[in-house]
């Protein structure tokens, strides 16, 4: 018996190490065994940031707070913006980490324990599944997909892995959010049949913009990556790559993912059973492809046999305060309003926002329950009116540190103590991506939860692989993580 058992497991070990191989192969990563790292008080965590102009320097002065932190290394492709963030990190006492340009060559370094993804929607799943595949522990940036079978994969790879893999929707670690969920769970508000995201923001046209030459000190070939490579443009680059679909989502896929993650988390529901979206790129004529205006609504089947709708709509221009959110009602003394913290000027490489931007954005949620409702206004405060008068109800206001979150997760290694794990982020990033689908078809899908299938409709399913844009060489997210 002892003897079979051994050649068994000796043959596992062969099959497993050639599967490592091959794909190690495809992908360009160098896979490492090690035991997993056991954290003592003293011991910090090394953490990788991947892409630092935008959201990535947030990453960067959110870990550089943390004394159980090393910021060890930054990968960018724009040689131009490292140099920028390095100096800025040496003004902030930040000790000089190691630079690179190919996250591949990151990659294998050992020493490295997470990497922080902030680079374009369309590299996050490869990047977090390469990561993963290295033993590195990943916080991702929201959306974690740009479509839904990469997303699926990513959540495989985590699985397979064992690694800690937290999104990047910040809400989820809000302690006034998180309150609000408990409350409305609680019956404060009775039944809850219906949530709205709402997100408004005023955003301005970017305009064309000609071919030109590709900046010196930008890796155009490793920014593209897993897209296809066409002529560089200012409008296909920095920020405005959110607007284009090989590339991006739109906006319901930017600022929108938080609040569609909010929307379901409340409904208390996963995957829905019907999409329906409509709207277009109103009022502008320019580069952009993704729409600026989207009404999209979901229908889920809840466990109890009981139907739930959740609705979402995208506005870019001027709109109305719903439920107060973004009128400044929910701000609280010596604290800014949440969600109306946008800059007034064009920031550089980004869109122009209107004047006063910030009091014109409405970002945030709505629920409705057969005892009154409740609003969310941002990432940090709720208000909620209750019975037939509408009378006010509980409110609160509390921000959260979702990066703290992941470490404490990373040091543990306590999957369970993530508050915004991976699976639940591609769950509701497969809404942004049906919601896209449905939009671009021009009809309502019916949707499997179980299957993660569009039923009876090869187009939707061939499009949520993002079958009319395809893998370029080597950037492929593989079949088998």
């Amino acid at each position: 018996m002892s003897n079979d058992s051994e050649v068994t497991r000796r043959d596992f070990l062969k099959s497993t190490a050639k599967t490592g191989a091959g794909l190690a192969a495809l992908s360009g990563i160098t896979f490492i065994t090690r035991p997993e790292r056991v954290f003592g008080a003293n011991d910090r965590v090394r953490v990788a940031i991947c892409g630092v102009r935008g959201q990535g320097f947030e990453h960067v002065r959110e870990y550089s707070k943390m004394p159980t932190v090393e910021i060890a290394a930054v990968c960018d492709v724009d040689e131009n913006v490292t140099s920028q963030r390095l100096a800025q990190m040496e003004k902030m006492g930040i000790p000089k980490p190691q630079t690179y340009i190919d996250v591949r060559k990151l990659l294998e370094d050992k020493s490295i324990d997470a990497v922080s993804i902030a680079v374009p929607n369309h590299w996050h799943s490869l990047m977090g599944i390469w990561a993963c595949q290295a033993g590195k522990d990943v916080y991702c940036e929201k959306p974690c997909s740009h479509n839904w079978w990469e997303g699926r994969q990513l959540v495989r790879a985590a699985k397979k892995y064992h690694r800690i893999v937290q999104h990047g929707t910040n809400s989820r670690s809000g302690d006034a959010i998180i309150e609000a969920m408990k409350k409305m769970r609680d019956g404060l508000i009775g039944e809850v049949y219906l949530s709205r995201g709402l997100c408004y923001k005023w955003r301005d046209t970017i305009g064309h913009e000609a071919e030109a030459p590709v900046p010196a000190g930008v890796n155009y070939d490793l920014w593209t990556g897993p897209a296809p490579l066409k002529p560089f443009t200012k409008n296909r680059f920095h920020y405005n790559w959110h607007w284009i679909w090989d590339t991006g989502n739109g906006d319901i896929g930017n600022q929108g993912i938080h609040e569609m993650d909010v929307a379901r988390w409340g409904l208390g529901v996963g995957f829905p059973s019907k999409v329906s979206a409509i709207g277009g790129h109103f009022m502008f004529d320019d580069d952009q492809q993704t729409p600026n205006t989207l009404n999209c609504a979901f229908e889920f089947e809840s466990a109890d046999g009981k139907r739930k709708m959740l609705e979402f709509e995208v506005r870019h221009w001027m709109t109305n305060h719903e439920a107060e959110i973004g009128s400044g009602a929910f701000k609280s003394k010596g604290l800014p309003p949440a969600g109306l913290t946008a800059p007034t000027k064009k920031p550089s490489g980004g869109p122009r926002l209107g004047p006063s931007a910030g009091t014109h954005n409405t970002v945030g949620n709505i629920f409705y329950g057969s005892k009154g409702y409740l609003a969310m206004d941002g990432y940090d405060s709720y208000k909620s009116w209750l019975g037939d008068e509408q009378e006010p109800g509980p409110e609160g206001k509390g921000g959260g540190n979702n990066w703290a979150n992941f470490i404490d997760c990373v040091r543990s290694r306590k999957k369970e103590g993530l508050n915004a794990p991976i699976e639940e982020g591609h769950k509701s990033a497969t809404l942004v991506h049906l919601a896209n689908v449905s939009y671009r078809l021009g009809r309502t899908l019916k949707f499997d939860p179980e299957t993660e299938q569009v039923v009876g409709d090869d187009e939707a399913n061939n499009l949520l692989r993002d079958g009319d844009r395809g893998y370029r060489a080597p950037f492929v997210v593989p079949e088998e993580v």
